[in-house]
């Protein structure tokens, strides 16, 4: 494999890992920082960044064994476009372009329901809402900065890692 596809493919596994490394530290500051505290949809975003962490890990780890670097770092940016999957579903359901799952948006019961399912409702009920945007920047919130980083990762890191291995095999 020619040297500039070999540079391609680690620089494509190290931006994997840190980039990973970097977006749940900063929802981790967030978090237990700021005192944001994440909904379940919140926390079903961060599952793909941590399974891009130990792909990421297996990756810069196969460093003599390239295809093996390639796999798992394509896989890495898969597992972040399914990400950007999630967190532009819960974007929409933030920004109210589609209800979100009812344990964490919408309104708690309905107005036929007797006090003890009431109370059993609220008592079920996410403490955080799915639903609501608890921070923004420039208009955007968190699940759309994360969708953004996401699919910006996810398509650099395949595009850098798979895509130049490809042109070097086949030109």
């Amino acid at each position: 494999m020619p040297k500039i596809e070999l540079f391609a493919a680690r620089t494509a596994a190290w931006v994997l890992l840190i980039s990973a490394v970097l977006v749940l530290g900063a929802a981790h500051i967030f978090e237990y920082g700021f005192g944001y505290e994440p909904c379940k949809l919140c926390l079903y975003q961060r599952l793909p960044w941590w399974l891009a962490i130990g792909l990421g890990s297996l990756a810069v780890n196969f460093r003599r064994k390239v295809h093996l670097m390639v796999i798992f770092t394509v896989m890495g940016g898969l597992a972040l476009l399914v990400g950007a999957g999630i967190a532009g579903y819960h974007t929409g359901v933030e920004y109210k372009f589609w209800e979100g799952p009812s344990g964490c948006s919408g309104t708690v019961g309905s107005a036929d329901m007797s006090l003890d399912e009431l109370k059993a409702a609220i008592m079920s009920a996410a403490p955080v809402r799915c639903d609501e945007i608890p921070w923004s920047l420039f208009g955007i919130s968190m699940a759309g900065y994360n969708f953004l980083l996401s699919l910006g990762f996810g398509l650099f890191i395949i595009y850098a890692a798979w895509f130049n291995k490809r042109k070097s095999v086949i030109g």
